[in-house]
This record gives structure tokens, sequence and C-alpha cells, in this order.
């Protein structure tokens, strides 16, 4: 015979009651309630049918998660699949499934977006993307639906839960550090200047050589497409200059790995004749040669994050807007030298 809810109920010496609410995840069960009454439903084998039972409340118990471009490209980057790691772990806590997104382009996306949200097929989404003027962030503001944001927004920022880093500062330090190895010669690699990571990244890059009283040189900088790699006419160009960089800051360890693998068929040394450094910290970072000096930006706990912020949202719209910032920290390896 099938165990019911009662059963699980008279188990966990608690009311048929407490046990919906605790498979609704309802915020007013104490955590050591929700953890005894789980552990009776393993113990007895019993499975909730969420789908009647998300008939009955109008959820779906999905999160829609939407990248920036195709996820054939997003998944070629490792951030990717970090960040859903941490996004999946946070939404099975809370017995919630994933939906992402399949467009190839923008408007593919935009239009999923409208018809998974208006197709009651999620109860809220994450953006893992922070774009300028980006319509499918002002679709999902202007309709109220539950959703988050990876990175700054452009706008609303104080109407919006977001999980970012300090990228400013991020920047800024690494800029710093380089300066403080002796480095006047620094060339910026950065994202498309569409993103507001780039843009922030940028800022910091500015500020720090400003600081120093180093002369802003634009002939110094690449901005590109986040998802089109690195074009090795960019590199030339610079290194080509008659006063070529001594250091090169890249957007993440995926551009700084093209980057390397360039400089070696130009026969440029990585530390020798330029240093390299990067953010994101991949796992294949400390493996390369020279190992790869990058900064640790929490891409789990970003998605982890990004998850506790739609999720509060779904389960009381009342919730407050709140902004997090995950730490960040430089790990020195073997791409940077002492001038």
């Amino acid at each position: 015979m099938a165990v019911t809810i009662k059963d699980v109920a008279k188990a966990a010496s608690v009311s048929p009651a407490t046990v919906s609410r605790v498979i609704a995840d309802n915020p007013r069960i104490s955590e050591d309630t929700k953890k005894k009454v789980r552990e009776t439903m393993k113990h007895l084998g019993y499975y909730p049918n969420f789908q009647a039972r998300n008939l009955v409340i109008q959820k779906t118990q999905t999160i829609g998660v939407i990248m920036a471009d195709s996820a054939t490209l997003a998944f070629q980057n490792p951030f990717f699949p970090e960040v859903l790691r941490g996004i999946s772990s946070r939404a099975h806590e809370s017995q919630y499934g994933l939906y992402l997104s399949t467009g190839a382009t923008t408007e593919e996306i935009y239009e999923e977006v409208i018809s998974m949200t208006q197709g009651k097929r999620v109860d809220g989404i994450i953006l893992l993307y922070s774009r300028i003027c980006d319509k499918i962030m002002d679709y999902l503001y202007n309709s109220n639906i539950p959703f988050s944001v990876v990175g700054r927004p452009d706008v609303h920022t104080e109407s919006i839960s977001y999980v970012d880093n300090d990228n400013v500062g991020n920047s800024f330090e690494v800029v710093k550090y380089l300066i403080g190895l002796g480095h006047q010669r620094i060339a910026y690699v950065g994202g498309g200047l569409e993103y507001v990571v780039s843009l922030d990244r940028l800022k910091g890059y500015r500020k720090a050589i400003q600081k120093a009283g180093i002369r802003y040189d634009s002939e110094l900088i690449v901005n590109q497409s986040i998802n089109a790699g690195l074009e090795e006419q960019s590199v030339q160009r610079l290194m080509r200059l008659e006063q070529p960089p001594t250091a090169i800051v890249t957007h993440d360890d995926l551009i700084a790995y093209e980057l390397i693998s360039y400089l070696q068929d130009m026969k440029i040394d990585v530390p020798g004749n330029v240093s390299v450094l990067s953010f994101n910290n991949h796992s294949l970072s400390e493996h390369l040669k020279p190992p790869l000096s990058t900064v640790d930006i929490s891409i789990y706990e970003l998605g982890l994050h990004a998850a506790e912020l739609v999720l509060e949202k779904i389960k009381d719209s009342e919730a407050p807007v709140r902004e997090v910032t995950v730490p960040s920290r430089l790990i020195e390896r073997g791409s940077c030298r002492s001038l």
C-alpha cells in the first residue's frame, strides 16, 4: 500500500498540515521540523506528487536560467557549469528544478523567456549576466516576475536583487599588484562594453593607473564580445606597439589561455617578456605552463546566492530587494614576474 501524508505525519509526530507545509518549504516551519519530516519521508519511502500539488497551488517548482548567448557557446566557458552547480545545489534544497534557455540568438532567448513566463513553465528567472539596455531584464522588471541577476544591473539597481563581485575593486587591486611589480605598460583585454562587468573592470583599471600617475593609453585596451574568442590580430597589434605592454590583464582565464597560446606562437615568453593575469580561477589554470595568476571570483557562491535571491521572491513577493557581494581573492602563480 502506498505511503500517505498521514503516515508520514504519524511517524514524525506532527500534523498532516505540517507535512504539507514542509513539502512546500514553507518559511514558517522551523528547520529542525523540516529536517525531521524529510528524514521520515525518506525512511518511509514517501514521494510527494508534485504535479498534482502544483496544479492546486499554481506553482511549477522550476526556475528558468537564462544565459546571454546560446547554450552551445556558453558551455564552452567553464564559468557556466560552475555557476549552474551553485544554482542547482540551492534549488535542490528547496525541491526546485531548472529550465535552461536554449535560444541561439538574443531575440530567440527573449521570445523564450516570454514563453516560459507567460506559459507558467517557471516560477522565477535567474539571469546569468547583466547587459546594458537589456530588453529581457526590462521585460522581467516591468512584468513583476520574480527574478535575480548574476551581475550588477545597469538600471533599477535598487529594485532588483542581484549577486556580484566588487568588479571595480578587483580590477583596481589587480592593476595595483602589477604596478607594485614594476609594470607601467599594462594592457587590458576585456569583454564587450555592452556588459556591466566589462565596464566595471575597465573602470577599476583606469582608476588604478590614474592613482599611480600613469598616463592612460587607449592603444593598450582591447574590448571584444565575451563569447567570440580572442583574435590573434589583437594580440599581434598589442605586441608590435612601439612600446609594447610588459603585463596584460584579461577578462577571464579562457581569454588568457588563448592569449598565452598566441604569445607562444610569436616566440614571446610568459612571464619572461610579458606577465599575464586574469579572472575566474578555472581548475585548469593552475596546470598551465606557466601556472596562471588569476582572481578567484567564487563562481559557485555566485550561483548559490542567485538561487537564494530568486527563491526568496518566489516564496514571498514582498521579500526585500537584496544586493549580495561575493568575496574574491588574487591567486599568485607563475605567469607574473617582477621587473
